[in-house]
């Protein structure tokens, strides 16, 4: 009996040890830039409460990551020495484990050199991919494939990802991989990348030498894309650069309504990357990132956040559908960092009327709060805007100069959205927009003009201008909406991790950035 148990107790603690030294073959980081756990809330109150939401079964993609075995953690986001990270930092963080300098791409604290997860799964000869509706050479994907000392150098940023030899790139940002001579419309390159990309690219240059990187990709073996039709064409066994933009993809509210046919989804590009990077026998690494979450946050745009939710969720339940039934894959959905201090919260303003209940309790009297609580078709409201408020303004500045005022501003907000505006309030967003100011050619906000209804303009630094925070400030009252700033906030963000049992439950602590990288990496090491 003695010799029985021993005998299964040796078998219980070898079949742990192989347990505890499975690999992931496949690993797949999903960022949501900006996307804190209050993003994450508007998404599901959106797909739980919405009277009219569009997601039916009303789970979302977080759903099924823990209702099907998937792990919940918390991570950290700071920088190294500081409270609050940029997405360069951050991301450098996320693809290497090592803490990272304010702005730096791919580098440690000290400034040097920092493998990433993406360069250790090259050595292992496993496939790579960088998919994001940003930039290629922004922030986020940039992080994983260059190693820069600041990341405003995305003309240098895309040579290092180039350099780097990843298998599948889809993204936008055309503009940092095209000689300064497309900038000339009578050039033979202008003339020539404009029949490439079919006439559904901007053809401006970034850049300022005359280096093609796009010559250079295709003498390296790449297949190139630049709109959503040949993307679908390209072979599913070569490797492939997609630009699909100008700059960043446009916001996924104005694809929506726009109907821009040609701009493939993150859904599609990730669908892409799927089917070629899945052809290398040794496994892949794919970072996918849902870049423009951030965008909104910092525009304090509560529609365009919900379209962008909705965005990274569709995509994710396409990588859980891929990936069902696996036994190989590793997939992480996390964010860099949280932006906008978002929340929907109860006022002391336009207080619902009392209502009759039919419970004996309320025999003689009403049920009537003394806050409004916001009513659930808020959320529809929010999910029916036309126009991100990026293009509400772009199509204000389109005005002749005579026309660009309140009342002008007023019919394009109320055609857009529905949380109308009066004349009085549009003007109070045209006079109380802070004036940028240029420091070393990066813009800045003019710390001379203090809006009143903010307070401090010194938290809204990453803007352009801010008549899409102030706006939003107007109509905050209608939404029941707050932001607490226009730029990032420290607030730890979520962790959701699925696939094989021994590796998901690691990441289901308190984190720092730096750790879910090393846990990563440790996943996919051989």
């Amino acid at each position: 009996m003695k010799k029985i148990c021993v005998l299964a107790l040796l078998g219980l603690l070898t079949s742990s040890m192989v347990a505890s030294n499975l690999k992931a073959k496949n690993v797949i980081m999903i960022i949501g830039d900006g996307m804190g756990p209050q993003q994450v809330g508007l998404l599901l109150s959106y797909a739980k409460q919405a009277p009219n939401s569009i997601i039916q079964s009303r789970i979302t993609s977080f759903d099924r990551i823990l209702k099907n075995g998937g792990t919940l953690g918390i991570s950290m986001t700071s920088a190294a020495n500081v409270l609050v990270t940029d997405s360069a930092a951050s991301a450098s963080q996320l693809a290497t484990g090592k803490l990272s300098g304010s702005e730096m791409v791919g580098l440690d604290d000290k400034g040097r050199v920092a493998k990433s997860i993406l360069e250790i799964a090259k050595e292992q000869g496993k496939a790579t991919g960088l998919v994001s509706d940003t930039r290629l050479t922004h922030a986020t994907p940039a992080s994983f494939a260059a190693h820069q000392t600041h990341r405003s150098l995305e003309n240098e940023i895309a040579v290092d990802i180039l350099h780097n030899n990843v298998d599948v790139m889809f993204s936008g940002g055309l503009r940092h991989w095209i000689p300064k001579e497309a900038n000339t419309k009578d050039s033979l390159i202008y003339k020539e990348l404009r029949k490439m990309t079919e006439n559904t690219v901007k053809i401006k240059s970034k850049r300022k030498d005359s280096r093609n990187l796009l010559n250079e990709a295709k003498e390296q073996g790449y297949s190139l894309a630049f709109n959503a039709s040949q993307l679908n064409k390209m072979p599913n066994d070569n490797k492939a650069l997609g630009l699909f933009s100008y700059s960043g993809l446009p916001y996924a509210i104005d694809i929506k309504n726009s109907k821009l046919s040609t701009i493939p989804s993150l859904k599609d590009m990730s669908k892409k990357a799927l089917k070629i990077l899945s052809k290398n026998e040794k496994g892949f690494f794919l970072m996918i990132e849902a870049g423009q979450i951030d965008w909104a946050g910092h525009n304090n745009d509560a529609g365009s956040m919900l379209h962008e939710m909705i965005r990274i969720n569709e995509t994710i339940n396409y990588v859980l559908d891929w990936a069902k039934g696996r036994d190989d894959t590793l997939i992480i959905v996390t964010a860099d960092h949280e932006t906008g201090g978002f929340g929907f919260s109860y006022a002391g303003s336009n207080i619902p009327k009392g209502k009759k209940l039919p419970n004996s309790l309320f025999k003689d009297k009403e049920f009537r709060g003394n806050f409004n609580f916001g009513a659930t078709n808020i959320l529809d409201k929010l999910y029916n805007q036309k126009m991100s408020y990026k293009n509400i303004f772009k199509a204000f500045d389109k005005l002749d100069k005579n026309k660009q005022n309140a009342k002008s501003l007023m019919n394009i907000v109320n055609n857009n959205t529905d949380f109308p505006i009066t004349e009085i309030q549009a003007k109070r967003v045209l006079s109380e927009q802070i004036n940028p100011v240029y420091i070393n050619n990066h813009k800045y906000l003019s710390s001379k003009i203090v809006p009143k209804m903010y307070g401090d303009d010194s938290f809204f630094v990453y803007q352009n201008e801010t008549r899409r925070n102030i706006l939003a400030k107007v109509v905050s009252q209608q939404q029941l909406t707050t932001w607490s700033t226009g730029t990032h906030t420290a607030t730890p963000v979520l962790v959701y991790s699925k696939g094989i049992k021994n590796l998901e439950k690691t990441f289901g602590q308190i984190l720092h950035h730096t750790d879910v990288a090393k846990y990563a990496i440790d996943a996919l090491k051989e």
